[in-house]
């Protein structure tokens, strides 16, 4: 494990060089991933042997990390989602709640600024479930206490876009 938190954030140099094509291919991909070769090929006017090369280079450069299935919480008994965000005493400590990874109930873990170290996306059954996650964190040494926020609504949840950044930087 890194032993300074600035370890933990990626080099400058993973920065991916992409092209329009790729961009669009990626925003077809990341909208439903289960589309043919074939399919994708048209959307983007490439051959289909072309577009294959162009997805393994972007699986090979780490663009594409997985393949993965969007789960909808509520069909699968996890309907509370909430966001919880974890003081701890020191960033040594926050590097050993990354054991929070372990606990399926955790979706994302973020390092952040401000009151809190760590931010924490979570889904439960209820809020049973919730308050019985927060007591396996407040159990973990090196926790100094827990703020939640349980979501009423989700409008948007999506990944990164692989647009082009529009506005003034």
């Amino acid at each position: 494990m890194p032993r300074n938190p600035k370890d933990l954030q990626r080099k400058e140099g993973d920065t991916v060089r992409l092209d329009a094509i790729d961009r669009k291919l990626l925003a077809a991909l990341s909208m439903d991933a289960t589309l043919s070769y074939a399919e994708l090929a048209r959307q983007v006017h490439l051959s289909p042997p072309a577009l294959h090369e162009r997805v393994k280079r972007l699986r090979r450069d780490g663009v594409i990390k997985a393949t993965v299935a969007s789960l909808d919480g509520v069909k699968i008994g996890r309907p509370l989602l909430a966001f919880v965000h974890v003081d701890t005493t020191s960033w040594a400590v926050t590097r050993q709640l990354l054991a929070l990874k372990a606990f399926p109930e955790v979706e994302e873990i973020h390092t952040v600024t401000g009151e809190s170290a760590m931010l924490l996306k979570v889904r439960t059954a209820d809020t049973r479930g919730l308050e019985n996650l927060l007591e396996r964190i407040h159990a973990m040494e090196g926790f100094k206490g827990t703020r939640s926020y349980i979501a009423l609504s989700t409008y948007l949840e999506r990944g990164p876009s692989p647009e082009e950044p529009t506005g003034p930087m």
